[in-house]
């Protein structure tokens, strides 16, 4: 079964972060991997995959750092998972460009699976970072 990598939660905690400190003003990186206690290292390798698909902006030097693209709302976490992630079907025959399995019309699994892949994929579609900036004050997001 697919797991979601440090990556892809990384990089929901990170546009989470900048969505929630969002001022009209670049946020430093710096800033976000104290606050989210992650490697700016590591960071350093998920902002260009968030930059490259347009979630993030960027501007080096003094007064430099990270901003979201859009409002909070636009961010579907779907979205964002299978961009860093490359995809989150459950089996590998339902990843993106998957060969067609020989065996899938015989597959007695294979509804099992797809009824999963669909039920993940709209899950995920219908969570946006402005529902994850809405807590209770527990463990659950308010929809």
């Amino acid at each position: 079964m697919a797991i979601v990598s440090t990556k892809g939660r990384y990089a929901i905690r990170v546009l989470l972060d900048l969505a929630e400190h969002r001022n009209g003003a670049y946020i430093p990186m710096k800033e976000v991997a104290e606050r989210q206690d992650i490697s700016l290292k590591y960071l350093e390798k998920i902002l260009p995959v968030l930059a490259k698909n347009n979630l993030i902006k960027g501007v080096h030097g003094k007064g430099g750092g990270y901003m979201l693209t859009r409002e909070p709302e636009d961010y579907k976490i779907g979205e964002i998972l299978r961009l860093t992630e490359g995809d989150i079907a459950p089996v590998a025959c339902l990843q993106p460009g998957a060969e067609p399995c020989e065996k899938a019309s015989e597959c007695r699994t294979l509804p099992m699976w797809s009824k999963f892949n669909d039920i993940i994929n709209e899950y995920f579609d219908g969570i946006t970072l402005r529902d994850l900036m809405k807590t209770n004050g527990g463990n659950e997001y308010i929809i």
